[in-house]
């Protein structure tokens, strides 16, 4: 069998697995939706409780899922690569490191950890969000064209579950950020499956989305950039959705998705090796 038709049996089996709503589309991103199809999972608490992981061997990292209070010692690495990565930018002033550190709206995070023990990438998401105002793309909206359209996509798609993923930052080397970038943009995918919801929402600069829409996200092409965190940036909004994503998604990364699956381990809390940080998922 050639390369392109695995691919294409990839599309069809990641088609064939999600659930069809019966009597609901999705046809662009004004489309009003009137009941949820996805409940939260009752066991979200107990799954990230397990930090589940895969080897990823494109950037040969572990990619780990964890709650920030699980993994007190990985959180701290991957907000201090954070800070390091958004102050060389420029744009330190865009996170709140202290409020960070508390990790109290963070329902998840993603770190890339390299065979070193070192956190060389990740990003976290907020939520699942009950209200509008949570949702940190309202702020970045504030006073701008396209607020109140971003106000009405984000309260349009509560009731199904809604995410939102920020701070995500990889290593400054420029061949491995390519392939972190890569992993990185995977992981809104797996972020809907562990919390159990339907939609996840990001914002970053358009060159930046260009490459995390490879997994599958659809850009709100309504809603016009906004200057933020300042003047230098043109900043987009941009929608990944649990039911559709095979359908945008380029066949290299749903084959990628599909295998992180497989390859994603459940780990028990408490054990040694969820006890000692980033170099706990060192690999060999």
């Amino acid at each position: 069998m050639s390369g392109g038709e695995i691919l294409n049996n990839v599309h069809v089996i990641a088609r064939s697995a999600q659930y069809s709503p019966p009597a609901i589309a999705l046809p662009d991103e004004w489309t009003k939706m009137t009941f949820p199809q996805f409940a939260f999972a009752d066991d979200v608490t107990t799954r990230l409780d397990a930090s589940p992981h895969y080897w990823d061997p494109a950037t040969e990292c572990t990619i780990v899922y964890a709650r920030p209070s699980v993994e007190r010692d990985l959180w701290s690495d991957y907000i201090d690569g954070a800070f390091r990565s958004y102050q060389q930018h420029g744009i330190g002033t865009a996170i709140d490191v202290d409020a960070l550190r508390r990790g109290d709206d963070t329902a998840l995070f993603a770190a890339c950890v390299n065979q070193a023990g070192r956190v060389v990438g990740g990003l976290r998401a907020k939520g699942p969000y009950k209200s509008i105002d949570e949702c940190h793309a309202i702020e970045e909206w504030a006073d701008q064209p396209g607020e109140d359209a971003v106000r009405k996509m984000v309260a349009d798609r509560l009731p199904f579950g809604v995410a939102e993923m920020k701070t995500a930052w990889v290593t400054d080397d420029v061949e491995e950020s390519r392939r972190l970038t890569n992993a990185i943009a995977r992981t809104p995918l797996h972020a809907m499956d562990l919390l159990g919801i339907q939609f996840i929402v990001a914002t970053a600069a358009s060159y930046v989305l260009k490459r995390w829409l490879s997994s599958g996200g659809v850009l709100a092409t309504k809603i016009p950039a906004t200057p933020y965190p300042d003047v230098r940036y043109q900043t987009r909004l941009a929608w990944w959705d649990r039911l559709t994503f095979a359908n945008n998604a380029h066949p290299r990364q749903l084959a990628a998705f599909l295998a992180d699956q497989r390859g994603m381990v459940p780990q028990a809390a408490g054990t040694e090796e969820l006890a000692v940080g980033a170099t706990a998922w060192q690999r060999g």
